[in-house]
Parts: structure tokens; sequence; C-alpha cells
């Protein structure tokens, strides 16, 4: 697959240019200068509707799909309504500012775009999209192994991007990968590691959905009876050339669809600490290991070198029933001590993202709205969708009472006993 250069204005009706993100939080009662669809979105929830009518009913079902019984998945927005805040008031919040120092960098909010692989089939070139709106809005970017778009295209159009990694089976295949995500110039590598086996994703089933996918005529029937997308997504991407599995290996992995072809899925029930070790040693950038949830992993991430964790149970996509990366943050924040420590799962609202902030989190990520978002209006959609957390995380720092979210910590937050 040959991306070609990525033209905004075509790729949806409704991707007309997002306004600004909302500074002054008395506009809220404005509410918003989008037409057409955007003009309806008002909070990120409201994306999945619009993106579940869509997208085909395989594609919607990989997206928004959990593991099992989805009880993780369930948790992971739950645990947010625990906790309440408790706000100070007359406090002179007038020169407020969400930026975010990480990594030696400046980040305008604390948040951004978690790994999320098929982006480019819940729009035309999906990847680009979510990339191309987190470097115009200044918020961390991370490329998915499992991306259909070569990680080398995705640098260039945001040069900031992390990369993250799910390790082949073999050392030398891992040394290659690695190596290969240096000289695309990345400064970030995550390394996810609560998959030494697939998760158990009964709905992808059930939704028709498989990697590769393979043809039938049930997957005719979803493209055919979601015209735009068949047009629009799938089509287009077709004319620029079967896509594949691009950054799961140095080289490339398997076409997208397929009858016959199957996936290299690498076996990695075998790796152990001592891999990340050893990454460690050939890796000269930051290093991050996502998919912690317990206190003692992210003591050992720290030893060997990392330089910041991700907590995060994988949106409750592997093991049901696995804890909320929210309810085991303030056990690993205070186990690594000055440390960053990073979280996702079950983000929805600007509150949410200060919560984890006053329980030690860093920074927080969000997947599944920002690919609802892109598959709703493409670039704007994203774009609408930062804007909107921005706004929310600016109006709520002002009612907390403080100026930045670095001045957060456990007394703005009581349990609400449910």
């Amino acid at each position: 697959m040959n991306p070609q250069p990525l033209d905004v204005s075509d790729i949806s009706p409704s991707a007309a240019p997002s306004p600004a993100p909302v500074s002054d939080a008395w506009k809220a009662f404005n509410g918003t200068s989008n037409r057409g669809v955007l003009g309806e979105v008002l909070a990120l929830q409201d994306f999945e509707p619009l993106a579940r009518s869509r997208l085909p009913r395989c594609i919607y079902g990989y997206v928004s799909g959990a593991s099992e019984t989805r009880q993780s998945w369930h948790d992971n927005l739950r645990a947010f309504e625990h906790w309440g805040f408790v706000t100070r008031v007359l406090r002179n919040v007038a020169t407020r500012s969400q930026s975010t120092l990480l990594f030696g960098r400046e980040w305008s909010s604390p948040f951004g775009i978690a790994p999320m692989g098929l982006a480019a089939l819940s729009t035309y070139q999906g990847d680009r999209v979510l990339a191309q709106a987190a470097a115009q809005a200044n918020i961390p970017f991370i490329i998915s192994g499992t991306a259909l778009t070569p990680l080398e295209t995705l640098v260039k159009d945001a040069p900031h991007s992390w990369f993250q990694a799910y390790l082949p089976g073999e050392q030398m295949r891992i040394d290659a990968l690695v190596d290969r995500v240096k000289a695309a110039g990345i400064a970030t590598l995550v390394i996810t590691v609560d998959i030494p086996v697939a998760g158990n994703r009964e709905n992808n089933i059930r939704s028709g959905f498989s990697t590769p996918l393979r043809p039938s005529v049930r997957l005719a029937w979803d493209g055919l009876s979601h015209p735009r997308w068949l047009v629009g997504t799938f089509m287009r991407t077709l004319a620029d050339g079967m896509p594949h599995f691009e950054n799961s290996f140095a080289e490339r992995g398997a076409p997208v669809v397929s009858r016959h072809v199957e996936r290299d899925f690498s076996r990695r029930e075998h790796l152990d600490w001592g891999h990340i070790e050893r990454i460690r040693q050939r890796w000269p950038g930051h290093l991050v290991i996502k998919g912690i949830l317990s206190p003692q992993d992210a003591q050992q991430a720290r030893a060997l070198g990392a330089d910041g964790v991700i907590v995060s149970n994988h949106g409750g996509r592997q093991l049901d029933g696995a804890v909320s990366p929210l309810r085991v943050l303030p056990e690993i924040v205070h186990a690594v001590g000055d440390f960053p420590v990073m979280v996702d799962g079950g983000i929805r609202r600007g509150s949410d993202v200060l919560k984890a902030q006053a329980l030690g989190a860093r920074f927080v990520f969000l997947g599944r709205p920002f690919n609802f978002a892109a598959a709703v209006a493409a670039r704007a959609g994203v774009s609408h969708a930062i804007g909107l957390l921005q706004a929310e995380v600016d109006r709520n720092l002002a009612m907390l009472g403080v100026e930045s979210p670095a001045e957060l910590n456990p007394d703005f937050l009581r349990p609400l006993g449910i």
C-alpha cells in the first residue's frame, strides 16, 4: 500500500474544519457552531451511536467489543463513578492552563490518543486522520502495532508520535522491530505486555469479524448495507492497494482481506522480563510498559529502566474480570513514587481525566471515542472530539479551583460509596 497525500476536504461530506477548542468556559452555554452531523455531538459519548449507524456490523463490533461478558469494560466506566470532587472556591483561576510536561515535551492537554489497530477500516486513511488531528492539537498519538499504515508514514504526519509494539515471539524479530522503530526517528516506545495469548473475544465471531477479513456473503452484505462506508472507506482504500498489517514486525504482515492467508500472531507465552531488559539495552529513547495492573509489576518495570508505565486492562479486551485501571492506580502510584504513571480505560469526560490525575496519573489515553469520531467525520470528527474534551477539562479546572492539572491530588476527591 502506497499512501497518497491526505485531502481532508473530500473524506466526508460532514468533514468541515473543526472550530478551535473552547477556552472560555462561559461559551459552553452557547452550544456549538458546527453544522451538519457534528452539530449533534456535544460529548464524546454522542459519537458512538452515529458511528454504529455508519459502520458495518463487523467493524463496529470489533471497535466496540470486549472479551466474554464485558465485565471489565463495564467496570472501567463505573470506577469513575466511585469518586466525587471536593471543590475549592474563590481561588482566582483566570490564568489556568491544562498544558502538561511529559518526557521533556510540553503537551497542550493531559490526554492523548491510545493505540488502535485497524483504524483505517473505520474511515479512509484512519491512522493518518488520527495522527494529523493529534499533531494539530499537540497531544500524543500512539501508533498501533496493528495499524494498516506504515509507522514511517505516520511519523511524517505527526513527528512526535509514540509507537506501541506487540512483541514478536523470537528475539531476533524483536531486535529487528526495535531497530526499525529507532530508524523511523520515534522517541517513545510503548511495549504492550498483557497479551501472552489472545483474549476470548466472542463478540468478534458473533459480529462476523476476523483478521484477516474472510470474503463471504455475510461480509459482502455488511458492506452493501452501508454504502457510505463501502464507497467512502473500503473501496477508496482498496484503490490505493490492498492494505496490510504494517507494523507488527520489521517486515510487512498479512493483508487485511484474504480467503487463505493466516495472520502471524507470533506466540508470546514465553516472553518475560528478560526481554524487556534486552530491549532497554537496545532502545535509546523513552521506554513505556503498557498493560500494568500490579504494583509489583510497576516496580519491576522501573527497576529494569523503563521511563513510565501505562496502567491498563486493554480496554476490557483481554482478561474479562480484570480490575479497572482506576481502582489500582493509587496503589501503583504509591509503589513507584516519583515515576510517570499513565492510565487508560473508561475515560469519556474531562472529569474522568481530572479524577485520574487527582489519583496520581501523569497522563491519560483514550481509544474508542476517537475511533468513533473518525468514523463519523474523519479528521474533523477527531479534532472536534479533542476540542470537546479540552473544553471539559478547562471548565472543570476552573470549578475545582485550580490553575493546572498538576495541582490536583487525592484531597480533591472523596469516595461516594457506590
